[in-house]
């Protein structure tokens, strides 16, 4: 429904620019609407088209990964965490499983895993809820790790920069991993203010302690490098981790005695499915981002806000890709057509084109899964789950900005 009001939105937006433009006397605007029309639907199946290969190759990957149990692994090694940021579920119960399941499946980017396995959590968690109509802690603590994106292989983000001619698509990775993180640990710290969760807890501050710290060396390490040295290093460590994914994938699925070259093909059937899937909202998306930029609406709106941060005397090479960030709480498919468009218009290697990359991999579609997810179980008063969701989106947006100056600035 989001979706709608915003697609809606882009052509009236256009409309008006246009007419203005018209008076101004640009009266070629209209001609170059409807030309856009014809080469963003056309960029979107070419894009679209593309996927095919990488996307099969990626899910083929990934299916091999949960067939061999990396999920299963991931989330014992959760365990010890979230049954401290989960205090209200009573020890053994299911709902412990499935949380701990999508969790890992949403870190590994396994979108199509991930989804039922939240919904089945939710339903759990629903059990345990006294007023089935509100939203109770463990559900919007739940609400909120998964709006705010944690994944650790952005594959997606990495295909589209490929299929733009990003000459290292891969060189994104890290400053993901960065900002993705910032924002979880964001909105874990937040949801736990807002329900008295014991984050001194030693289990807790072991981990998360560790994890900063962690963060903290990476960014400390690559200070110390020169551009081109941070470049290469950055790049290399993408792909070396990566390819050790993809081995250990393999190897854990030939102990688990899993057939890993049926397990890759099913997993790739749903990756071509997934592909020719994405081409209708793409072309849908592209096309009215299109028609507002062609209408010079894009332009009034970065404009201002350049406007803005230049009267606040801050540096404005961000603004461009700002669009992606503010479009990815309302809508997934709308932050990813914000995304491509910037790399398009500005180049898949440009600051903007690689920070509206960071900006897709560091949080998620806030809305979109408060809606998914509340609605499968009937919850209607969602307390503070916007609130936290949006903050974690707000960090996550703050780190990927101050990560892209770091890496790419």
């Amino acid at each position: 429904m989001v979706l709608n009001y915003i697609w809606i939105a882009f052509f009236l937006l256009a409309a008006v620019c246009a007419i203005i433009q018209c008076f101004t006397g640009n009266s070629g605007v209209f001609a170059d609407i409807v030309g856009s029309t014809f080469d963003n639907a056309k960029t979107a199946f070419e894009i679209s088209i593309g996927l095919t290969g990488v996307l099969s190759l990626w899910m083929g990957v990934m299916k091999i990964g949960e067939k061999g149990g990396m999920v299963n692994l991931l989330s014992k090694m959760l365990s010890p965490v979230f049954t401290r940021l989960f205090p209200d579920i009573p020890k053994g119960h299911p709902a412990t499983g499935h949380i701990f399941m999508n969790i890992a499946a949403n870190m590994l980017g396994l979108d199509n895993a991930a989804t039922p396995l939240g919904l089945k959590a939710m339903e759990s968690m629903q059990e345990l809820n006294p007023k089935k109509d509100t939203a109770t802690n463990p559900m919007i603590m739940f609400l909120v790790l998964n709006t705010s994106g944690l994944t650790i292989i952005p594959v997606s983000i990495m295909v589209y920069r490929a299929q733009l001619g990003a000459a290292q698509p891969t060189d994104i990775f890290v400053p993901i991993l960065l900002a993705t993180f910032a924002a979880t640990l964001a909105g874990i710290i937040i949801t736990s203010i807002y329900q008295r969760i014991n984050l001194f807890h030693p289990v807790l501050l072991v981990t998360l302690g560790g994890l900063c710290a962690l963060v903290a060396g990476i960014i400390w390490g690559f200070s110390r490098m020169d551009k081109e040295t941070m470049d290469i290093v950055s790049t290399l460590s993408a792909n070396i981790i990566l390819f050790g994914i993809i081995l250990s994938f393999i190897v854990a699925g030939m102990l688990k005695k899993v057939n890993v070259y049926e397990a890759f093909i099913e997993g790739a059937k749903d990756g071509f499915t997934t592909a020719v899937r994405v081409i209708p909202y793409l072309v849908a998306i592209l096309v009215a981002i299109g028609v507002f930029r062609a209408s010079g609406g894009m332009d009034i709106l970065i404009s201002g806000i350049n406007w803005l941060v230049e009267l606040c005397g801050g540096n404005t090479d961000f603004v461009s890709a700002l669009p992606t960030a503010l479009m990815k709480p309302l809508s997934g498919s709308g932050a990813r057509g914000m995304m491509v468009d910037t790399m398009t218009t500005y180049g898949a290697d440009s600051f903007a084109g690689r920070l509206a990359c960071i900006f897709q991999g560091s949080t998620d579609t806030t809305f979109y899964i408060l809606a998914v997810y509340f609605g499968s179980v009937g919850i209607r008063h969602t307390r503070h789950a916007v609130t936290c969701g949006l903050l974690a989106d707000l960090a996550g947006v703050l780190a990927a900005i101050a990560v892209a100056y770091f890496f790419f600035g």
